[in-house]
């Protein structure tokens, strides 16, 4: 890099007198350049390095750096200008990536949109961000609603002939906005977080540092560009030379796929989200190059075996303080019995502080509420100056005026050697599968139902290790009892897949405590007497699937599926179709492909695959093995 950076951080958890780190950790950076800058001279200096590809594109350093500055010209000729939100709505790809670049080039932020986001949400982040311009292509844009801003098709619009060259380095400054990312609202709308240019470099910086990135490094791509990992998967390494690669979609679901696609593209450093990650780190592994697989999002429950041929790392942060606050390398535990693994130290740049209710620092093994300081605390909330107050609140530990700290609302303790431990929320802000879910968000699509009367949504594991969002339902006996079809179309039109309850439980008043709020303790679990039956439930008709439906129950924790119920609208997701693909190998003898869950999601459909693979095996077996697999397969009982 042509600056410098001071940056006094540990990498990940190097002994360096840990023991003895107090409970306030202050760490100093001083920040030189922003990351457009940077990415502009690592092209300059190595134009023919990979810097971006996937299964249909390669950019090389210089490539990007080019086509990111033209389209930062025409974004300006359009009159983008500092801290204007540009919405980049393009499948996931290098495109979307180089978009996101222009945008910072061209001074504004970039708003990463997920474009299979239903129509009422992408209006509303467009609507609520002001975004002149949305960047897309022409196999998304057709999805997006219409509005008071200008579409640009990126792999339409001829920037050929537009102004080569680099941009004024003045055009970026540390305190202009980088990016801005919509997460799930505790109002009931999505609420958006804006990050500047200094609290980006502050993870940049960092990131290279503590995870020793180099240009020979080959890193992933895998959430969703709309998702703020995202972030980290991408800016560290493009300013570090590095190349990233973006994992196909059939592959990002799949443990054992995943696995086998990192071993063949030679791939350094990997993110997979919590849920992914812990199914990763159970499988077998040969030789690799993989030597760092980071992961976060959600609470990681168990320890890496220490045989695993790579680091696993634990990071914690919200949205809001800039993606990553806390990390820490998880290794197998000494001892039986430890606690879950801790999410590590703070990052370089960050203070990290446990209080109480008054905001006073709690002492090592009291459990309060984590609240983050330093460089990476965003700017706020678009357009929420009253919620930015409330939760961006002056740093007490700080005697430096203007200086913020953002309250988690996460509960968390400081562990003996250093590390923190997280509890828990003190609020109902749910995680699964990675994503953030604000309870309140659910309930005020659910309340527009005329047939509810009250609602609330929680996560429940109920003896799964993966938790279930459950909704509970009270219903307005005027208005007639709604079927779940009509709940779910409802929800489906509004909010995105993943925060789609599993399942609707009726309640005849939902319980409350002594000072008046939700009682979520004394809500019961869902069983057969108060789940809101599918009105076209379907019972098996076959020994097969009868079987396949008991399966299913027993692994989504569901009374009962019907043979045409859609295994996707009653709490299936990917990581589920990877147990059940393993399931049925092991009670059927079938091998079936990742795909077939997805192409056939009924019971009745996969219990044609199953028999259609039986068949032809059965050409080929002799009359005892015919036999023996028979009764394997028409067994009814045990682990289904």
């Amino acid at each position: 890099m042509s600056k410098s950076f001071v940056l006094t951080a540990t990498p990940l958890d190097s002994a360096t007198g840990s023991a003895a780190l107090p409970v306030h950790i202050k760490r100093v950076f001083t920040p030189d350049q922003c990351v457009p800058q940077l990415i502009s001279h690592q092209a300059r200096e190595n134009p023919g390095h990979i810097a971006l590809g996937d299964g249909s594109m390669r950019l090389t350093y210089g490539e990007l750096d080019d086509r990111a500055n033209k389209l930062a010209h025409h974004l300006k000729e359009l009159g983008v200008t500092a801290n204007t939100a540009v919405a980049v709505c393009v499948r996931r790809s290098p495109l979307a990536a180089l978009a996101a670049l222009a945008v910072m080039k061209a001074g504004a932020a970039y708003l990463p949109i997920d474009p299979s986001y239903p129509g009422e949400r992408l209006s509303f982040i467009l609507a609520d961000s002001r975004a002149p311009i949305v960047l897309s292509d022409s196999t998304v844009a057709g999805k997006l609603p219409e509005g008071n801003w200008r579409m640009l098709l990126l792999d339409r619009e001829d920037l050929a002939g537009r102004t080569p060259g680099a941009l004024e380095d003045a055009e970026v400054c540390p305190d202009h906005l980088a990016y801005v990312i919509y997460t799930s609202g505790s109002t009931g709308t999505p609420k958006g977080v804006e990050i500047t240019h200094a609290n980006l470099l502050n993870l940049v910086c960092w990131y290279q540092k503590a995870f020793a990135v180099t240009p020979d490094d080959r890193a992933t791509q895998l959430t969703s560009f709309g998702f703020d990992a995202a972030v980290a998967e991408l800016w560290p390494h493009l300013a570090a030379v590095a190349s990233v690669l973006f994992v196909p979609d059939e592959v990002r679901s799949s443990p054992e796929l995943l696995r086998d696609w990192l071993i063949d593209q030679e791939i350094a450093i990997a993110f997979a989200p919590t849920a992914l990650a812990e199914r990763v780190i159970t499988l077998d592994w040969p030789v690799t190059s993989l030597r760092l697989l980071l992961t976060g999002a959600d609470t990681l429950h168990h320890y890496p075996r220490p045989e695993l041929p790579f680091a696993l790392i634990n990071n914690y942060g919200p949205t809001e303080a800039t993606v990553m606050a806390t990390s820490g390398h998880v290794a197998a535990p000494e001892a039986d019995g430890e606690q879950r693994p801790p999410i590590g130290r703070p990052i370089g740049g960050a203070e990290i502080y446990i209080v109480d209710e008054w905001l006073n620092l709690l002492p090592r093994g009291e459990i309060g509420e984590l609240c983050i300081g330093g460089a990476g605390v965003g700017r706020g909330y678009v357009n929420s100056p009253e919620l930015t107050a409330k939760k961006f609140v002056p740093d007490p530990f700080i005697d430096s005026p203007g200086v913020r700290m953002y309250r988690t609302g996460d509960r968390a303790r400081w562990l003996p050697d250093g590390r923190i431990e997280y509890i828990g929320r003190v609020d109902n802000l749910i995680k699964i599968q990675g994503y953030r879910i604000e309870a309140n968000e659910v309930i005020g699509v659910l309340d527009r139902h005329p047939s509810i009367l009250a609602s609330a949504v929680v996560a429940r594991h109920d003896g799964m290790e993966n938790p279930r969002l459950v909704a509970y339902i009270v219903l307005n006996g005027a208005q007639g009892r709604p079927t779940v079809t009509e709940l779910r179309e409802l929800l489906r039109s509004r909010l995105p897949a993943y925060m789609m309850p599993a399942i609707f439980v009726v309640m005849p008043d939902l319980p409350m405590n002594s000072h008046g709020k939700l009682d979520r303790k004394a809500l019961p679990p869902p069983d057969a007497s108060n789940t809101l039956p599918d009105e076209n439930y379907l019972a098996p008709r076959t020994v097969l699937e009868e079987k396949l439906s008991a399966l299913v129950a027993n692994l989504l924790g569901v009374a009962r599926v019907g043979v045409n119920d859609n295994l996707f609208l009653i709490g299936g997701h990917s990581l589920f179709g990877t147990q059940l693909i393993a399931r049925m190998r092991d009670d059927f003898g079938v091998e079936l492909p990742l795909r077939s869950v997805f192409e056939s999601p009924t019971p009745a459909l996969l219990a044609r695959e199953i028999e259609r693979l039986m068949e032809t095996k059965i050409g080929a077996m002799s009359e005892d093995e015919i036999q023996r697999a028979l009764k394997q397969a028409t067994s009814v009982g045990g682990q289904g």
